[in-house]
């Protein structure tokens, strides 16, 4: 009598648990046989678990560290043309004028090693006392640049006094701070057109990046 007892009520037990996960039915929109109802509820709610941890473990992860590159970073400086050569000789700063610029531009790095430059450098020339901002260059370029703080560039000229030409020219990084860099840079301009003959020269030139 106890056995049969007990038989009809893990029975009825069994017929509750059914009862219980059916009412879960209208939630999941499942309908399976009552024989694998139990167990897929289970898959389904293992599924669901794992997909949201696995949400959240991505979530949780560091996210990558933005690259410094493109990098923008602009300059101020002052130059002296040295010497100039063309077919009639040499010719000299400091003798018998006085000529200076001030280049102003920016550097645009897409790498560590490479970028594009556009600077702008208005000059002033003084002849006999008499100062006069006679001629303004427009200087874009590339950058190459090389190990132990050496870069290379190889600019394009255009002058508002109708020359052209080309400005190769190697610069040095002479002092490094956190926020800015002093450099000297050596030019040698070779300059064409505007009814003149060809010209070649160099140049010192000092500046300040930021």
């Amino acid at each position: 009598m106890v056995s049969w007892w007990m038989y009809c009520r893990s029975k009825d037990k069994a017929t509750e648990n059914v009862s219980k996960v059916n009412e879960l039915d209208p939630l999941l929109d499942i309908k399976l046989p009552k024989g694998t109802h139990a167990r897929m509820k289970q898959k389904i709610l293992t599924t669901i678990n794992l997909l949201v941890f696995g949400i959240l473990q991505l979530n949780a992860q560091e996210k990558p560290t933005a690259s410094e590159y493109p990098k923008i970073v602009g300059y101020l400086a002052v130059v002296h043309p040295l010497l100039t050569i063309d077919k009639d000789g040499f010719s000299s700063n400091f003798t018998n004028y006085y000529h200076v610029g001030f280049p102003t531009g920016i550097h645009v790095y897409s790498s560590k090693n490479f970028g594009y430059s556009l600077e702008i450098v208005p000059f002033i020339k003084v002849i006999n006392g008499e100062a006069s901002a006679n001629n303004i260059l427009i200087h874009p370029g590339l950058i190459f640049r090389f190990p132990q703080k050496w870069t290379l560039y190889t600019r394009l000229a255009f002058e508002t006094s109708g020359r052209f030409g080309l400005t190769p020219a190697i610069s040095k990084v002479v002092y490094k701070s956190n926020h800015h860099n002093f450099f000297i840079t050596v030019p040698f301009p070779l300059r064409l057109g505007n009814k003149q003959s060809a010209s070649f020269g160099i140049a010192l030139l000092g500046g300040l990046t930021f």
